[in-house]
């Protein structure tokens, strides 16, 4: 099972930088350049400058990475960053809008270390997403350079009894060690929760209740697999030293039967069809579903609107210049296209759209790494970009959302889940707190 330990963070301290607000940033994987440039520009103390640090000109290929080492230390020793006097784990609350309706949500989890774990069969640590080397190579350079954690995995767990959720909707009743409202409008707020002291027993809580059942990583496969190997390489390098801090990696953990957590939906833009594969998209789609023809482009919108829809239904929205309908999956018209993996994977309706893409488009790997396959997390974009041919956009997929339990199923069946297939929102701001691979 899973081993999860409080740790002493490193935060930065509002006396040495004010509103920390303007030191926090988004994970590095969906900060853009125009984006990287405001961070930037923000604050001389924001945290994109250690997870992301930008190139610049007369640079050899690796320097970012040792500047930001030395970006890190200079914080250390003037102050802007200080370390937790006492092993702590971390109460965090974000309060959103779910992108696309007027719906607020509130989700609580918490921060802290969770011992690595090769991930083989028997593992108490269940991926479901498969890897891309380049981001693993860069996030080894930049945690080999800096030997922190700057932004955390996020890993979900089941605790049927509700004590954890009732334990931190306690710590939540409390004044927060930090309150900041990001860019996307998402409130986030922090409380330390230290192992000795006299919220001892709710950190106790916390620890033993995520770590009763196997972990599923929701988001940072890169980050855990760069972990990984980080691992293996200092204990290469070190020997005789007991329980390193290198053994872990920082996690926030996300308790999924007692709070809704948002997985947006990927929707899929094809590219290249042709005047007659469009022509022919529709009448083709009948083949592997039951289509009802749309009369509008706002028909359709409106059927994929909702953000109350479970799910995992088969049920998909397609739109060209010639039209629209909204699609539902005949399953067992698919048998013969879905010969891998375990039940859970075949019952996801991203595996079936993959079918499907590669029965009516000929979309397979070769194509999407031709670029014929794009992607976008709106509903309005992906059909703009096919009324407007964006591209050579020709046709629109929509998806509604997958569902937590279906994700945690692949991952318990040892599978991987096809590109793209889920996005947690919101996001985990990044510099909140870091954990530093030392104690």
């Amino acid at each position: 099972m899973p081993e999860i330990r409080a740790f002493r963070a490193l935060r930065f301290d509002p006396e040495k930088v004010g509103d920390v607000g303007q030191v926090v940033c988004p994970p590095y994987d969906v900060i853009g350049p125009e984006l990287q440039k405001t961070l930037l520009a923000r604050h001389p103390a924001n945290a994109v400058r250690i997870d992301l640090p930008e190139i610049q000109a007369g640079e050899g290929p690796d320097d970012r990475y040792r500047r930001a080492s030395r970006t890190l230390s200079s914080w250390r020793i003037d102050g802007t960053l200080r370390t937790d006097g006492l092993p702590s784990v971390y109460v965090y609350e974000q309060t959103y809008c779910v992108p696309g309706s007027d719906q607020t949500r509130t989700q609580r989890g918490f921060f802290a270390r969770l011992r690595l774990e090769d991930l083989v069969a028997g593992s108490g640590i269940l991926p479901h997403e498969r890897t891309l080397a380049a981001p693993k190579e860069d996030r080894y350079k930049l945690m080999w350079a800096t030997g922190v954690n700057t932004s955390p995995i996020v890993g979900l767990y089941a605790d049927s009894t509700g004590r954890s959720t009732k334990a931190m909707a306690v710590i939540a009743s409390e004044r927060p060690d930090t309150d900041v409202v990001d860019d996307d409008g998402v409130r986030h707020r922090l409380w330390a929760v230290p192992m000795d002291g006299p919220e001892s027993e709710i950190a106790k809580t916390l620890i033993s209740a995520a770590g009763r059942e196997p972990v599923t990583i929701a988001d940072g496969h890169h980050r855990y697999e760069t972990a990984l190997r980080y691992r293996d390489e200092r204990r290469a390098n070190k020997s005789g030293e007991t329980d390193p801090s290198t053994d872990y990696v920082m996690m926030l953990f996300l308790e999924v039967t007692n709070q809704k957590l948002t997985v947006l939906p990927t929707h899929r833009v094809v590219r290249g069809l042709g005047e007659e594969g469009v022509r022919d998209l529709l009448d083709h789609a009948r083949w592997l579903f039951d289509v009802r023809p749309v009369a509008t482009r706002a028909e359709l919108e409106a059927a994929f609107a909702s953000v109350d829809v479970p799910g995992g239904e088969g049920r998909f929205g397609i739109w060209t210049r010639s039209g629209g309908a909204v699609l539902t999956a005949r399953r067992a018209d698919f048998a013969i296209s879905l010969r891998d993996g375990g039940p859970a994977l075949k019952r996801l309706d991203v595996t079936l759209l993959q079918a499907a893409l590669g029965r009516l488009c000929a979309i397979d790997a070769a194509a999407i790494a031709g670029g014929r396959l794009a992607y976008s997390k709106s509903v309005t974009e992906a059909l703009d970009w096919v009324d407007s041919a964006r591209d050579g956009a020709d046709a629109a997929f929509l998806l509604e959302p997958t569902p937590v339990a279906e994700i945690a199923a692949v991952a318990t069946e040892g599978d991987v889940m096809p590109q793209k297939s889920t996005y947690f929102y919101p996001k985990a701001l990044t510099g909140l707190i870091i954990n530093p691979h030392e104690w």
